[in-house]
């Protein structure tokens, strides 16, 4: 990403973890542009082919994530989901790369590194939930990073998704200590609300095709999440734990719907930056 684009961004607006009004209105006019996830996809307008999405399917390898009841696996659920997620975000004109695209393990700090090192746009993270002893907790639900769960589920979620691993922050060279300070604060505040931004437009996209988690926009210490340079979140997208979820995720179709869901996302997204830039 644009580092130069991104610090404009935020010395011409008001430095604030809330929504301007611009934001929330730009998401509404974006998705009311897209396409019902059943109807035949089509490419957004003005899409840069330098916009590039990573892709995270959750675990791998060693790593299975969660198991259900039906001995599905949470890491193979995920990869196929985010493979069509990649499918459809190459069909619209986007460049996209996963972070894993086999049964393979990959720590949760090569995936930050892998996002930054090619300079990503977004970082999608794909995941499936289970809850044990709670098989009537169902629906999706989507995270972005902060350092205080915002409730005692979200704070459950983030421990089983191996949360607890500290990341490096990136490293400003040829710098004084008082203007890297000032980078690290400009940086951590506007990939803060670009996530903020992703999510809201993410929750509102699935929530017009699937069964979402009550307050479905939370908050918790997901590791993969950390980069200050990345927007980054996590989409949790059914309940393993619960037999109607599972069932669902077993299914192409259903699938299929959550990655149309998950692209319009980034349209609504990128146009709500967009309008940003325009403005400044």
């Amino acid at each position: 990403m644009d580092v130069t684009r991104r610090f404009l961004c935020n010395l011409c607006t008001k430095l604030t973890l809330s929504m301007p009004l611009w934001m929330h209105a730009g998401i509404a006019r974006a998705m009311q542009k897209n396409v019902h996830p059943t109807s035949a996809a089509m490419s957004p307008r003005n899409i840069d082919p330098s916009h590039l999405i990573v892709i995270d399917p959750g675990h791998g390898g060693r790593d299975p994530g969660c198991i259900g009841a039906g001995q599905v696996f949470e890491k193979d659920i995920v990869l196929d989901t985010a493979r069509d997620l990649h499918y459809a975000l190459r069909r619209a004109g986007y460049r996209t790369m996963m972070t894993r695209d086999s049964d393979t393990f990959v720590p949760l700090q090569d995936r930050v590194d892998f996002a930054e090192r090619h300079r990503a746009a977004l970082l999608i993270s794909v995941h499936a939930n289970a809850i044990i002893g709670r098989p009537d907790i169902r629906g999706a639900s989507v995270y972005t990073f902060s350092p205080t769960p915002s409730d005692p589920l979200a704070a459950e979620i983030a421990r089983s998704e191996n949360s607890v691993e500290v990341l490096s922050n990136p490293f400003f060279k040829g710098i004084s200590p008082e203007a890297r300070q000032i980078l690290f604060d400009l940086m951590d505040r506007n990939t803060k609300i670009e996530s903020i931004v992703a999510q809201k437009a993410m929750v509102d996209s699935l929530a017009r095709n699937v069964d979402m988690l009550a307050n479905p926009a939370r908050r918790a210490t997901f590791a993969v999440l950390q980069s200050k340079a990345i927007p980054s979140i996590l989409v949790e997208t059914a309940f393993l734990s619960n037999p109607a979820d599972e069932a669902a995720l077993r299914t192409p179709a259903f699938r299929h719907r959550l990655s149309l869901s998950m692209k319009d996302a980034v349209d609504a997204w990128f146009e709500t930056r967009q309008h940003a830039l325009d403005n400044i």
